[in-house]
């Protein structure tokens, strides 16, 4: 069947269970990488001399398809689920403050799940920022008017504006300077020794430069914060209009999200990966185009996402189903998935485990994040079976209700 799916009677919408399920295992084919180069200006490392063509094909892959592309889902349908949840939470609670407040106590402990995981499994953690930004941006907007909604995101969206040209003027002042390749070597030079520390370091050696990146990383975060914010709104646009919840009376939108995003979004991810790949084979030698394609990165993986988001809207009934049975699982157990996928990958790629991270060559660390989201996939549906919810969403909900006894 080729016809855009129609309402389902399941309250959770299993389509944005699945659409989270895809996000997750998108975030993996690219923090996979940073298990092994660590938080390095050179995201995907140096290719070796003897690389073959998937190794080659792994690089421009990820950074075509993936690179920018999932988080920005991720952050659209978090806004997305804090519509969703504080609704629920008003019909059960009958006050919006006491939903708010609710929501606020789900975003400490997603703040110290993040914590957690940044010190002790892996830096690039997004659920601290996520967490901060959920309490700073979405703070008394659970039953705020639209138009209220809209003013909040026309003001993050000129602050992501204006860090966005700042960042295209300084990457144009590379141009024919002669700090690019002084530049380029201590950047060789620092991906290098993180890859030694991370692939063949102990443990404790791994937890010293882990907990430094993890605070780079944090600290630098206040960057991206506008871009998350503006994801946040939209996502909370979108299920206040019905066009994530009731797609199907959508579907010209959807038809034109999906034009103009694959319009832009793929020519400008062809030079993206074109540009990336070029610096992993020969990073002594950076093209300055490339920091200009970077400062307009967000834009260009966010309009590819919002393809990928307008095509699932789309997509048939005999898709959905599909989704429904495999993906929505994943997404519905979106956390545990997220810190499990983290647990793997340290434990069999960095040096305290298996160590596959030196031995093995990037399309090798490609199969395993294919591995784990197949496990994945399996694991979900199995858990999902006997239980409502996954491990860590049990432990939140305990934490949550806890905490709202106490009050």
């Amino acid at each position: 069947m080729n016809q855009t799916a129609t309402p389902a009677t399941d309250s959770r919408h299993a389509h944005i269970d699945a659409m989270r399920g895809i996000a997750v295992f998108g975030i993996l084919l690219v923090n996979v990488f940073s298990f092994i180069w660590g938080f390095n200006a050179l995201r995907y490392g140096v290719l070796p001399a003897d690389a073959t063509l998937f190794d080659i094909l792994s690089v421009a892959f990820v950074a075509f398809f993936a690179e920018q592309k999932f988080y920005p889902i991720f952050a659209f349908l978090f806004g997305a689920s804090f519509v969703l949840i504080t609704r629920s939470a008003q019909q059960k609670l009958g006050r919006w403050s006491d939903a708010e407040q609710l929501y606020r106590r789900r975003m400490k402990w997603l703040l110290a799940c993040g914590v957690v995981h940044g010190v002790l499994i892996w830096f690039g953690d997004i659920l601290t920022v996520y967490a901060i930004a959920g309490f700073w941006v979405l703070s008394g907007l659970a039953n705020a008017r639209l138009r209220k909604v809209r003013k909040h995101l026309y003001v993050w969206l000129g602050i992501f504006t204006a860090l966005l040209l700042l960042n295209v003027f300084f990457g144009a002042q590379l141009f024919g300077s002669d700090d690019l390749i002084a530049q380029s070597k201590n950047e060789v030079y620092a991906v290098e020794a993180a890859r030694t520390t991370y692939t063949y370091g102990s443990y404790l050696r791994i937890a010293i430069q882990r907990i430094s990146d993890y605070i780079s990383v944090t600290t630098q975060s206040v960057f991206i914060l506008p871009h998350i914010a503006v994801l946040f709104l939209l996502g909370v646009i979108s299920v206040r209009r019905g066009w994530l919840t009731q797609p199907w009376r959508h579907t010209t939108f959807w038809r034109r999200v999906r034009l103009i995003g694959f319009a832009i979004g793929i020519p400008f991810n062809l030079i993206w990966a074109t540009l990336i790949l070029a610096e992993a084979i020969d990073p002594l030698h950076p093209s300055p185009y490339s920091y200009i394609a970077y400062a307009w990165l967000p834009v260009g993986g966010s309009c590819l996402a919002a393809a990928y988001v307008a095509c699932l809207m789309l997509a048939g009934t005999d898709t959905q189903r599909w989704l429904a049975n495999w993906m929505a699982p994943v997404g519905r157990m979106a956390l545990s998935n997220y810190l499990m996928q983290s647990l793997l990958c340290s434990v069999l790629i960095q040096g305290f485990g298996f160590g596959l991270g030196a031995s093995w060559p990037p399309a090798g660390w490609m199969l395993i994040a294919f591995a784990i989201m197949l496990l994945q996939l399996l694991v979900s549906r199995w858990w999902l079976s006997t239980h409502t919810q996954g491990p860590l969403e049990a432990l939140s909900r305990r934490y949550i209700n806890r905490q709202q006894s106490a009050a």
